[in-house]
């Protein structure tokens, strides 16, 4: 028999090639099999090799459980369909009348799930800017039971302290989830400062190929994942065998990708912050960001999330998205192609036009998403359709 070594002493680059995964007991394949079967045989009822039917339980799908709570440093994993079908399914283990506290600056699926799905059924949600601590213990209410933020915010890439946070939500008896989609566990992991549960959209930098569409859980709280076990199963917002091979298959380069990434990002925003269509720039790694030290801290690098705000407003905006070669206009991130978009007319959209604006979601806003390119090229891509639009919209 091989040796076995146990996930804390392998580093998170080994532990995304091989977690889960070992070689096929079957014909020995190094890849993990993609089973598409719907169903699966029983030696006689209830007695099967640990797979009845695909909505309850898939190989495919278990490995890719496996993979990602292990590189959470988590007990248990759960896939879903895609990050917003992970967010509904948490949502459903509280209860009518239970309170929802929440960032102020979370990506628009996730406001429009709060305010006009989960609330009609009666789960009461608010937001904060969760900087201040304080401002976070006195928006508790007595039922509160659970805390969400997203680290950095999307799209202003607010930094919150995820320990800060964690100790609060547990002397008052609340769940912290945490959406790491940004940082990924290569960049922070919110269980180790923790936190009760890692939420992901796998579309993003987890599968990191824009071919996608996929969600994750990770919790070490056993009572919780029974839950959610069960919630998956009946729910059933689970992802087809193929999209979790697809996923292992781009978690496999997550680390390498993502440092690439934040290389670039890194030389980016330092430009931007010096070019005068320019008026500020959002990037933690910046040390005029509010949160630069506190990223530095919680954090191993700042991420590959740029939002930067244009002189000009929406005209100079929207001519800058037009003008870009490399960067394509669409929304999503975290691929290995650079993406661009406009968050006040895509992806927040579904925000209200005076709570966008209370963040700073203005029409200059733009959020750039670093893929793998050759820096240079990304930057002079930037740089040609800021000065195109300069000059355009003056």
């Amino acid at each position: 028999m091989k040796p076995h070594l146990g996930h804390d002493k392998l580093g998170l680059d080994t532990l995304a090639i091989h977690a889960g995964q070992p070689p096929d007991p079957t014909s020995g394949a190094v890849m993990t099999p993609i089973v598409l079967s719907s169903t699966f045989a029983q030696e006689r009822p209830g007695h099967h090799k640990g797979f009845e039917y695909s909505r309850s339980g898939n190989p495919t799908r278990k490995a890719l459980e496996a993979c990602v709570a292990a590189l959470e440093g988590g007990r248990h994993g759960f896939a879903f369909g895609s990050g917003s079908a992970a967010t509904a399914t948490l949502l459903h283990t509280l209860r009518p009348g239970d309170h929802v506290l929440s960032g102020d600056d979370v990506y628009g699926g996730t406001f429009r799930l709060f305010d006009k799905v989960m609330r009609p059924m009666g789960l009461a949600s608010t937001s904060v800017d969760m900087s201040d601590l304080d401002v976070v213990r006195k928006a508790l209410t007595p039922a509160t039971r659970m805390i969400w933020i997203e680290t950095p915010t999307n799209p202003m890439l607010k930094i919150f302290d995820i320990a800060g946070l964690a100790e609060i939500a547990r002397a008052h008896g609340a769940l912290l989830v945490v959406d790491n989609t940004f940082a990924t566990p290569v960049l922070q992991r919110p269980l180790d400062l923790g936190a009760h549960v890692v939420a992901h959209s796998s579309t993003k930098y987890l599968n990191g190929h824009s071919d996608v569409v996929s969600g994750a859980l990770v919790t070490s709280e056993d009572a919780l994942a029974e839950r959610v076990g069960f919630l998956q199963n009946a729910i059933g917002a689970v992802p087809s065998p193929f999209d979790c091979y697809l996923v292992l298959r781009g978690i496999k380069t997550l680390g390498v990708r993502v440092r690439q990434q934040c290389a670039s990002a890194a030389l980016i925003a330092e430009r931007l912050a010096e070019h005068p269509a320019v008026q500020a720039v959002h990037y933690p790694g910046l040390a005029t960001h509010a949160g630069h030290a506190l990223a530095a801290r919680q954090m191993r690098a700042p991420g590959a999330m740029i939002s930067f705000l244009v002189r000009g407003g929406l005209p100079v905006a929207s001519r800058f998205l037009e003008r870009l070669a490399i960067f394509a206009c669409a929304e999503s991130l975290g691929g290995v192609e650079s993406l661009a978009e406009h968050p006040a007319l895509m992806t927040h959209a579904s925000v209200p036009a005076a709570a966008r604006e209370a963040l700073g979601i203005a029409d200059g806003l733009l959020r750039l998403s670093v893929g793998l390119e050759a820096s240079e090229d990304l930057w002079n891509d930037v740089a040609q359709a800021l000065d195109d639009a300069r000059a355009t919209g003056t």
